[in-house]
């Protein structure tokens, strides 16, 4: 797990196990596994799913232009909250990129201690300042289930896989080499203004 991970884990394994899920239930009629396929990342952000690059590689580019929600990700059906997740991880990989955390916490509910452990980390340590460097950005690899529960929100987990890069705490600070690696971001989300955001999350390695 990284360090990004790591400090935002560490606030909300809580909130997971009691708020977060408390309505949610597998044996809901809509639960399970969707039939449809892994959101696509939108059209504007730089995520790829080459695979992980060497320490030494050249970072990715940093995106122009911020992600936008999808039209699949529009609405609150089951198919929408999966293509959510491909919407957050974009940004979230917009986040690491550029430090600007304000669109990943406007898709977050105010009160996702998750979602603000990782804007926390973005402002400090991000690839425009030089505290990322190498093939940091997340990809999604599946949504492995997806499923409704009584107090209206959605539940379920998604593999993630990263790259080897760098990590910069401050900018004149050594870096620190991270691993390839996958995880498994946990999560909740509520309904808001007639589409999904995020409620709570945690990455797991």
């Amino acid at each position: 797990m990284t360090t990004r991970n790591r400090q935002a884990t560490a606030l909300t394994l809580a909130c997971l196990c009691a708020a977060a899920l408390a309505g949610c239930n597998n044996k809901s009629p809509e639960a399970g596994r969707p039939n449809t396929a892994p959101p696509q990342s939108s059209a504007t952000t730089n995520t790829t799913a080459s695979t992980p690059s060497s320490a030494g590689s050249t970072p990715p580019s940093t995106p122009t232009d911020a992600p936008t929600r999808p039209a699949l990700a529009a609405g609150s059906t089951l198919a929408a909250g999966e293509a959510f997740i491909g919407y957050y991880v974009d940004l979230l990989n917009y986040a690491y990129s550029t430090g600007d955390a304000e669109l990943l916490l406007a898709e977050s509910d105010k009160g996702c201690v998750g979602c603000k452990g990782i804007a926390g980390y973005v402002r400090k340590i991000n690839a425009k300042n030089g505290g990322l460097q190498g093939d940091f950005k997340d990809r999604l690899i599946d949504v492995k289930e997806i499923y409704r529960g009584k107090s209206g929100h959605l539940g379920g987990s998604a593999s993630l896989k990263s790259g080897t890069f760098q990590e910069r705490a401050t900018p004149g600070a050594s870096p620190v080499p991270q691993p390839a690696g996958t995880g498994t971001m946990e999560f909740t989300l509520s309904p808001s203004a007639g589409n999904w955001v995020m409620y709570e999350m945690q990455i797991n390695e």
